[in-house]
């Protein structure tokens, strides 16, 4: 919602989740103890609150964390700190410089999370960095003296991980525990770094085998039950775009409506595993089943939003329960997905540049040096090519269809 809209103080927590941003940032009164709710251009959080310098009487601000890893209640209560320390002559922001008697793992993990949100990083990666703190590392470590862990500590985290079969989750956790003791380090609050060398000791993870997808004979059937799967609107439309674009699930899960232009998708890098921006083209389906959802998620930021309570999003699990609802359960995933259009394209004769393009897959090599086309009007042709052909299928393909989509191919390969 646009804050012109707010009747009433302290705010709701349905008006600070729909506040939407504005082009200069902006802070809102929530209506009590000297609290503001600040949104930033990029559509980020947080809150601040406001009081007065004990030494020279001045205003000045404090930043209480970022919304929604700080809900209300718990801002309020940080804002009643700040005045009673203000009450007592003391300033807060030199009571949080000053070194604690004890600097626990949580402490200092969170000063690194805050960190790593001041540095710009995607919400994706800071939701995962949460869930990792408080599911894995602050429930084994947080009360901790940062000094006193021993590699001992860390190899007990590592092997809780892998022992529910989480080796991705395991490896992020080693990369983020590496980062947390030299975040500890350069700020001297410890001496050495326990997490090094963790790889040395990580349990082999599994070989990887395909995700499970769908032949090309096997869709008919799947894209009709799909379409009549009780999932919700905006689940089933997400499924439906992860297969009309062959893009990452976790992609179309945090697609904003300022990345659509048109039918182009451009995705920020740093939302890219790799790194680098990337341009989708979306087929006429994708177009209008974005258009339909608009009037029910088009206020928010996200294209796909959440309830809102812990993720801004669906879930990460969604896509999938889509499928499965749709009785697909352990033979077709999001991700799999793209195998399926991989599959599908090449087998039809789709040139390799185009189809590794679509996937966001870098060359290797010299290739992959120098060679920055993105074939944006080829994949459109492409994918519309793909969409309509998926269509075809679903509402039964003839052999009329089927010799008119080679001479589409045809023309477009040349």
């Amino acid at each position: 919602m646009k804050r012109s809209a707010i009747k009433r103080r302290p705010l709701a927590d349905t008006v600070l989740s729909t506040l939407e941003p504005e082009a200069k940032e902006y802070r809102e009164s929530y209506g009590v103890d000297r609290l503001y709710f600040v949104v930033s251009p990029s559509g980020r959080k947080r809150w601040e609150v406001r009081y007065k310098k004990p030494t020279n009487g001045k205003w000045a601000w404090l930043g209480l964390g970022s919304y929604p890893d700080v809900k209300a209640k718990a801002a309020r209560a940080k804002a009643v700190e700040v005045a009673s320390l203000v009450a007592d002559g003391l300033d807060p922001v030199e009571v949080r410089r000053g070194k604690p008697s004890v600097r626990t793992f949580g402490i200092v993990a969170e000063e690194w999370r805050q960190h790593k949100e001041a540095q710009g990083r995607s919400e994706r990666t800071m939701t995962k960095i949460r869930s990792w703190l408080d599911n894995d590392a602050l429930p084994r470590l947080g009360e901790k003296d940062i000094a006193a862990i021993s590699r001992g500590d860390c190899i007990e985290v590592q092997r809780s991980i892998e022992d529910r079969g989480a080796f991705n989750i395991a490896e992020k956790s080693r990369a983020f525990l590496r980062r947390i003791f030299d975040f500890a380090i350069a700020h001297d609050y410890c001496e050495n770094n326990p997490a090094s060398n963790l790889n040395d000791i990580a349990a082999p993870a599994p070989k990887s085998k395909p995700r499970p997808h769908l032949f090309e004979d096997e869709l008919p059937d799947f894209l009709r039950a799909l379409r009549l799967t009780g999932s919700r609107h905006s689940t089933r439309t997400a499924a439906w775009m992860v297969l009309w674009t062959a893009s990452r699930p976790g992609m179309v899960r945090w697609m904003e409506w300022s990345e659509l232009d048109g039918d182009l998708w451009h995705i920020p890098a740093e939302k890219m595993k790799m790194r680098r921006g990337h341009t989708v083209p979306l087929p006429r389906q994708a177009v209008e089943a974005l258009e339909e959802i608009r009037p029910k998620t088009g206020r928010f930021r996200y294209v796909f939003a959440g309830d809102g309570a812990k993720l801004p999003v669906i879930s990460d699990a969604a896509i999938n329960r889509c499928f499965d609802r749709a009785g697909y359960k352990g033979k077709m995933t999001g991700h799999g997905a793209r195998h399926t259009a991989k599959t599908l394209l090449s087998e039809h004769g789709w040139p390799l540049a185009w189809t590794e393009m679509q996937l966001a897959h870098k060359p290797q090599g010299l290739e992959g040096t120098y060679n920055q086309a993105s074939y944006i009007k080829h994949r459109r042709e492409m994918m519309q090519w793909y969409a309509d052909y998926l269509q075809a299928l679903e509402e039964g393909m003839t052999s009329d269809m089927q010799q008119a989509f080679k001479r589409r191919l045809r023309d477009a390969v040349g």
